[in-house]
């Protein structure tokens, strides 16, 4: 059930691919071991103008992607490392950025506090 909203930087003159979002999608689900249909990514473009780092200026070349999961479950820290690195390894080979520069936000656990279809996931 992993769903990811991902806000990715654009670099100037740079478009979102046609696909992308079904790239991450087949790409997390195969990290994370999810059924067909069981990983939904969401895409949210961030234009270079309105992104920037303290200390750096308008110049910088540093093109984020922010991927904020969502997941039933937390795993363990052991279990959260693994997955992590993996995570961040596939997003940045798919989104063609340095691994440095993809940060991953877990959300609080969805059970209990989410509902697909009017039913609470349990």
């Amino acid at each position: 059930m992993p769903i990811l909203d991902i806000e990715i930087v654009l670099r100037p003159g740079e478009t979102l691919r046609a696909g992308l979002g079904a790239e991450i999608a087949d790409g997390v689900g195969e990290v994370l071991s999810a059924p067909k249909g069981g990983t939904w990514v969401k895409l949210h473009p961030i234009r270079p103008e309105l992104y920037a780092e303290s200390g750096v200026g308008p110049d910088g070349d540093i093109f984020p992607v922010f991927v904020f999961i969502l997941k039933s479950h937390l795993p363990d820290m052991e279990a959260m490392r693994s997955e992590v690195a993996s995570l961040t390894d596939a997003i940045a080979r798919i989104c063609r950025r340095p691994p440095e520069n993809v940060h991953i936000i877990y959300q609080p656990a969805a059970t209990g506090r989410v509902a697909f279809g009017g039913k609470v996931v349990e």
